[in-house]
């Protein structure tokens, strides 16, 4: 079994290192509110103080925060960073959804210190990561990927090589906006129906049963017209999300104008109040839905 320190325990990164705990590793974490960590020293689980104590003596060093800005303090902080403290076989790996100019220039500073980084950001929500069942886009190269492929297998249902640093985040952008894209389409849609008077659930079960419907749009439209938004994958993340795909694009001059729509409707969802509800409650902004 391996030394893994843990950084970030989110609603996704706490079931990830509990995943990791329940195989057998020795595991480490490190979280900006520690009382969010406690509930994992009954696993066996070894609470740090800062990142950088969280990361020494570490083989694998694993970080699961919001943004590029949370990502930047947890490996680069001058006062506690987790860089300081990776060894020479240390494997950094980089699970947050980011912006990949910002993982392109993490894995610079790496490298010009020696230390080995790989981009693993994953799909899927709560439920997955509780499972295990995870899927993962790895960017590196093929040798780290074969490196950090048994640390990823607890939580993993599925792990992909994508290419080299960065492919990753870029797979990892490229799901959610379809997602998004999707879900922002299908609840448009929905309010469409409503309005011209047709019985809603009628036709998306119709629109289900042809091919041009994903297995993710129809779950997602039930889930709508039933006002069901539990939070698993929140709008306020969604639209940070659209963001970071925004600022990548700009920097490699691709055309993303579809996305970018898409992006700014959960942008107003959050502006609107939603952006604690799960991704399909997106409709809310469209229909007249039972509460």
């Amino acid at each position: 079994m391996n030394r893994i320190a843990f950084l970030g325990l989110g609603a996704m990164g706490s079931r990830m290192a509990a995943k990791l705990a329940d195989a057998g590793h020795r595991v480490t974490v490190w979280n900006r509110t520690q009382a969010r960590a406690d509930f994992l020293s009954a696993n066996g689980v070894t609470i740090a103080d800062s990142p950088k104590s969280a990361a020494a003596n570490a083989e694998f060093v694993i970080s699961m925060v919001r943004d590029d800005d949370a990502s930047r303090h947890v490996w680069l902080n001058r006062n506690g960073g987790a860089l300081q403290a990776l060894g020479e076989n240390t494997v950094a790996i980089e699970c947050s959804t980011l912006s990949v100019p910002y993982v392109r220039e993490l894995a610079g500073t790496f490298n010009a210190q020696g230390r080995t980084l790989v981009d693993a950001p994953l799909a899927g929500s709560r439920p997955q990561a509780e499972a295990g069942q995870l899927i993962f886009f790895v960017g590196g190269a093929k040798e780290t990927f074969d490196r950090v492929a048994p640390v990823l297998e607890p939580m993993a249902g599925a792990l992909h090589h994508a290419g080299d640093i960065g492919a990753g985040a870029t797979v990892k952008l490229m799901v959610n906006a379809l997602f998004g894209t999707q879900l922002g389409v299908m609840a448009e849609l929905i309010g469409f129906a409503q309005k011209a008077g047709i019985d809603m659930g009628l036709a998306v079960e119709i629109i289900g049963s042809t091919p041009v419907c994903s297995p993710a749009a129809k779950m997602s439209a039930a889930a709508m017209i039933s006002s069901k938004w539990a939070p698993a994958f929140p709008i306020d993340l969604v639209a940070k999300d659209f963001t970071l795909l925004g600022h990548s694009a700009q920097r490699y001059s691709a055309a993303v104008p579809l996305s970018l729509c898409a992006g700014e409707v959960y942008a107003t969802g959050v502006r609107d109040g939603i952006g604690g509800d799960n991704i399909t409650g997106i409709a809310q902004l469209y229909a007249q839905l039972a509460a």
